[in-house]
């Protein structure tokens, strides 16, 4: 989740964050630690680092080729953009280190995202973690011929041999980026291509390129206020066998505002829900089109408890109507 305010939410919440810091504590997150390669990622439930969980992570289909990825991600915008600070840069790394550990894979940045990618690459050769990592990208620039040379720029920030995913941002120059994009998915540069939107913005041109050409990703909003991707955009993935990333999932901050000091409704323990964050982030996972949400955050305790939102039951049809007028309610 984005942090301006995180949700406070009854003894759950303080029993979540105790039982998240030990956790956290455990796994050599202390930034006098991160000299050190963190070995091998956690498995998928987190226990070995004695995180709370309710059982594995859910994993989801990546429908073009059939494998999977844990179903939370991990986006940096404005929260990875810290620039040269060490500091700062040291608490991303730890941001990094409590997601992969949780059982994370999908990091989500961008050329827009100012010093993102660089902090991004700098942290994972630091955790020596870089192989954990499924590293999701984008080409962000009105220079039709410089596709391909953004990308390369953005694969060293990254520090890694290729990109798994390379999206179109916001469906600037969206055709030749995409040409761009096929023919480097087509030599082994980069595994899987795509596009994006946000604020919900330009949904009828995202839906005609998602009709006409041959995508393994789209990314767009969707949560339970923003529910416009319903409409065409959520089913025509499923159609045509596109894996979804969902950004802005509380809607940066807003729905943190809307929500702050508001108890959670009684059914959320039997979802397994400690916090407003993880009963957004399963409702959006019941979603069958929407395959991984990707919070940011600053704070290693809420990389971990989105992660968790990715454990145990999530809300049936009925479940998640009640949850989304509950939410609009507030």
């Amino acid at each position: 989740m984005t942090d301006a305010k995180r949700i406070p939410t009854r003894t759950g919440r303080r029993r979540f964050l105790a039982a998240g810091a030990t956790a956290l504590t455990l796994s050599g997150l202390s930034r006098a630690g991160l000299g050190i390669g963190a070995g091998p990622a956690a498995a998928q439930t987190g226990a070995q680092t004695g995180a709370p969980t309710a059982g594995p992570v859910l994993r989801r289909t990546i429908p073009s080729t059939g494998d999977t990825l844990p179903a939370v991600g991990l986006g940096s915008w404005i929260t990875f953009n810290v620039g040269d600070d060490p500091v700062l840069r040291a608490d991303c790394a730890e941001v990094m280190a409590a997601f992969l550990d949780a059982g994370g894979s999908v990091i989500d940045s961008s050329p827009m995202y100012g010093s993102s990618q660089a902090v991004i690459g700098a942290g994972l050769e630091r955790l020596g973690r870089r192989d954990a990592a499924f590293s999701a990208d984008k080409v962000w620039t009105g220079d039709t011929d410089e596709g391909r040379a953004q990308i390369e720029r953005s694969r060293e920030n990254w520090r890694v041999p290729r990109f798994d995913l390379v999206q179109v941002h916001n469906l600037v120059e969206w055709e030749a980026h995409l040409d761009t994009l096929a023919a480097m998915k087509a030599a082994g540069e980069v595994r899987y291509v795509g596009i994006t939107t946000s604020h919900g913005r330009r949904h009828g041109d995202f839906e005609a390129i998602m009709r006409s050409q041959d995508l393994d990703f789209v990314q767009l909003t969707y949560n339970p206020v923003d529910r416009e991707a319903e409409d065409r955009l959520l089913p025509l993935a499923r159609e045509r066998g596109m894996a979804v990333l969902v950004n802005r999932p509380f809607r940066r901050d807003a729905l943190t505002r809307r929500l702050e000091g508001e108890p959670l409704p009684g059914w959320a323990s039997e979802l397994g829900a400690e916090t407003w964050a993880q009963l957004v982030l399963k409702f959006i996972l019941s979603h069958p089109a929407a395959t991984i949400p990707i919070p940011a955050t600053t704070k290693p305790e809420h990389a971990l408890e989105n992660v968790l939102a990715a454990t145990g039951p999530l809300p049936d049809d009925a479940l998640r109507e009640r949850l989304a007028r509950h939410i609009q309610d507030i």
